[in-house]
């Protein structure tokens, strides 16, 4: 299968080509798609070399899929270019999430709506799938209300320059190219992406509106505060969920231990919960720390953690891509 990557460069770009190896996604012609100044550049996949080719020579190709990972305005613009050659697009950006003509998929909640007709397909924002991923099951068998999160992301969420001003600045030096309007090593930043006019910033508007999206369920409540922490690596949420209905926290435990993606580490007595440094290189949502909320009925508080740059971003993207295989709704 000819498949493109766009952003190929970039880290979640690189982490796509890592995860398509990893899982062995048929590919059988790869096409690195990435800025101008990187073209002819070479790249490794699976012991073979490619070099970078230019977005017109990758839709002239037409590939049977492409994964962007190039941000929202090159996904605008060349996203149809390729759709109208036939190709699948799966885009990492927040371009289409929320165009109503567009689906917005996590594969264990709601691939089962992808049809032949879609060749434009969101992957949402890595703080909401970690999250909704670890609510899915339990919002079958409870019915979700009401959300309050609050994130602590990794700088590698916004990019090579973040982790070159993190490193930098961990090193005593004055980084050359901040990506972010203050200090971020020993700091915190509750400041992710722009702020709106209501106050919240755009990263926690979408992961108000992702999640009613990928659930389908305008009435659920979420409210979030999204915070950039000096960590390499891995998104951690402290989510506080009220129900419909009330639980069972040992039941709680085992759907969780069944849902397919995560991965519970819940053992308090031995200082064992969900750390950053424990999700690097995984594909699982981790679940821990998960107590009632004694301050008000059916509510429960739980501490999701997952690598942003494979679950979050590259790991969904690729199992979009995998479903559509199974589904017969991807060619060669």
């Amino acid at each position: 299968m000819k498949v493109a990557v766009v952003g190929a460069t970039g880290l979640v770009g690189g982490e796509m080509l890592k995860v398509l190896a990893e899982r062995n996604f048929p590919v059988t012609e790869l096409l690195p798609v990435a800025s101008a100044k990187s073209v002819g550049q070479e790249i490794e996949f699976q012991g073979r070399k490619y070099k970078v080719v230019s977005m017109d020579d990758a839709i002239v190709a037409r590939p049977a899929v492409a994964i962007f990972s190039a941000g929202g305005s090159i996904s605008k613009e060349q996203a149809p270019r390729f759709a109208e050659v036939g190709t699948v697009v799966i885009d990492n950006s927040s371009a289409w999430r929320m165009d109503p003509t567009k689906k917005l998929v996590v594969p264990e909640i709601n691939a089962k709506e992808l049809t032949a007709d879609d060749k434009i397909i969101a992957n949402p924002n890595c703080s909401t799938i970690q999250m909704v991923v670890a609510l899915n099951k339990l919002h079958e068998r409870y019915k979700v209300e009401r959300i309050v999160v609050s994130t602590y992301q990794s700088v590698t969420g916004t990019g090579k320059q973040a982790v070159d001003q993190l490193q930098a600045e961990r090193a005593g030096q004055t980084p050359s190219n901040p990506a972010y309007p203050h200090r971020i090593d020993l700091n915190v930043l509750p400041h992710i992406d722009v702020f709106e006019d209501n106050g919240y910033t755009k990263e926690e508007m979408k992961m108000v509106k992702e999640t009613k999206k990928i659930f389908g369920d305008d009435s659920i409540r979420v409210t979030a505060t999204t915070v950039r922490i000096p960590v390499m690596g891995g998104h951690s949420e402290a989510v506080n969920v009220e129900f419909a209905q009330e639980f069972d926290l040992d039941e709680v435990r085992e759907i969780l231990r069944q849902t397919e993606g995560v991965e519970v580490v819940d053992d308090v007595k031995n200082n064992v919960y969900p750390m950053p440094k424990d999700a690097h290189g995984k594909d699982a949502v981790l679940v821990g720390r998960l107590r009632r909320d004694e301050t008000q009925p059916r509510t429960l508080n739980m501490w999701v953690v997952a690598d942003n740059l494979r679950k979050g971003a590259a790991t969904n993207a690729v199992q979009i891509a995998e479903t559509m295989l199974k589904m017969g709704l991807l060619t060669a």
